[in-house]
């Protein structure tokens, strides 16, 4: 019964897959670009875009929160209290197109070259958005879901999510669930369906290195007195070890070892040396 159910949703998704493309295309060619004030109303116009696409679908409670930069979209499907619930994350905002000299069709009108799609977001994180929603209506449209759906769509990924946070602690019973969705990643080859279960996140810092009271001449002070620059080179420096370890005290502290059931299921996807020199152009990998 589960691979028929598998098998009418995949044939309604390509029975649908004209008016999905169309429509694909009309979200991507919403130029919602975060970082600029000129562009606010078009990140409003494709956050109430997926609103009217979730209540499209069905989904209860469906609302645009405004935030002091721009809107998160919430929509939920609930099929039962006594069933898990998964939340699907995303982002909607897009980075900015520039240098649009660098482009060979307008950033915001999808153009398919080959085999592929060129548009600003159209791998992140629009395409994984639209591929989402796409595999929800079909199975809405052809079977009963068998879990709870909750979605979060946020407009400010783009600028380091400065609203999310505060969405998330005073709104937390709303969002309350089972497990986590984030499609925001990319697949090893298109015949490798992939799951990406844990992303690099980011710690930064601002560090300020302070000198001489003025301007010195290289001539006169060079290997006397220290050059900030050169200082702070060497601290970055530092930073790592010769093996790529990182070097600050207590990084590791809290980082669970891989395990090896994972590292054997991480050998048969073939990352090896070859891979990332291949698909980055390096001559060598560090680390």
């Amino acid at each position: 019964m589960k691979n028929e159910k598998i098998t009418t949703a995949i044939t309604y998704f390509y029975k649908i897959y004209d008016d999905q493309f169309e429509k694909f295309q009309e979200f991507l060619r919403i130029p919602s670009v975060s970082t600029a004030e000129k562009h606010k109303e078009d990140v409003i116009k494709a956050a109430d875009f997926l609103v009217d696409q979730l209540q499209q679908l069905g989904f209860q409670n469906v609302k645009a929160y405004p935030t002091k930069r721009h809107p998160i979209v919430f929509g939920e499907y609930l099929v039962s209290t006594e069933k898990p619930t998964l939340l699907i994350y995303g982002h909607y905002d897009v980075q900015p197109p520039d240098p649009i000299t660098q482009w060979e069709s307008p950033p915001f009108e999808p153009q398919i070259r080959g085999d592929h799609m060129y548009a600003r977001g159209v791998s992140d994180n629009k395409g994984q958005i639209w591929a989402t929603i796409s595999a929800l209506r079909s199975v809405i449209q052809t079977a009963e879901l068998p879990i709870n759906i909750k979605i979060l769509y946020e407009g400010e990924e783009e600028i380091g999510s400065p609203s999310l946070n505060k969405f998330l602690t005073s709104h937390k019973s709303m969002l309350t669930c089972d497990c986590v969705l984030n499609p925001d990643a990319g697949m090893l080859a298109p015949n490798k369906p992939t799951v990406t279960y844990a992303l690099r996140g980011m710690a930064y810092f601002e560090l300020q290195i302070s000198g001489p009271k003025a301007d010195l001449h290289s001539g006169i002070f060079g290997g006397v007195i220290g050059n900030p620059a050169n200082i702070l080179c060497d601290l970055i420096a530092k930073m790592h070890d010769e093996e790529g370890h990182i070097t600050l005290p207590g990084f590791y502290s809290d980082v669970r070892l891989i395990s090896d059931p994972e590292k054997s299921d991480l050998e048969k996807l073939g990352l090896d040396e070859e891979f990332y020199k291949n698909n980055t152009g390096v001559s060598a990998l560090k680390g």
